[in-house]
């Protein structure tokens, strides 16, 4: 069985693509040097630094082979496949919450780009899911473990009409 194909904005592949570019070419070197370092201290069957080196080499080949098979199973959304019409992966919305009478600014991304922190939702989180396919004046509900919460779509857009707000810098650093 084929795996399934997930739909991603450029930018989270250009993301991805930059990821496995900096696992593969800085922390490798960088696993290596430990490695190198910790074989140096001699015998490897007691060696505490060795086995973390090992350990995080392990660990290290195991998120490229991941990021590698998220770009392999990627697909862009290209601004011909967006609307701004309906919401679908990629879509920028607001949305107004009803019970706490508040706006939402977010973008509706695959489950692999989600970012909470920069208001990028997952389209498989209780509001993305809910959200795709509806249109500006939509109301629905939105299941969460308290109950619903009443939702309506104000704006969607293609382009990020928010960008200090969508995407933009949480203030952590990685």
């Amino acid at each position: 069985m084929a795996d399934k194909k997930i739909k991603v904005t450029a930018k989270g592949l250009q993301d991805l693509q930059e990821r496995l570019d900096f696992l593969q070419n800085v922390r490798r070197a960088e696993v290596a040097e430990k490695l190198k370092e910790a074989r140096s201290q001699g015998d490897l069957s007691e060696n505490a630094e060795y086995d973390a080196a090992k350990d995080a080499q392990s660990e290290l080949e195991a998120e490229i082979l991941e990021v590698r098979k998220k770009i392999e199973l990627a697909e862009v959304v290209t601004d011909e496949d967006l609307s701004n019409d309906e919401v679908g992966i990629g879509s920028y919305v607001t949305l107004k919450d009803h019970e706490f009478d508040e706006e939402l600014h977010l973008q509706i991304v695959s489950s692999i780009e989600a970012d909470p922190n920069k208001k990028m939702i997952s389209d498989d989180s209780p509001i993305g899911a809910a959200a795709l396919r509806k249109k500006v004046g939509d109301v629905f509900d939105v299941e969460v473990p308290d109950g619903l919460i009443r939702m309506e779509v104000l704006s969607i857009s293609k382009t990020n009409p928010y960008p200090d707000e969508i995407g933009g810098d949480d203030g952590s650093a990685e």
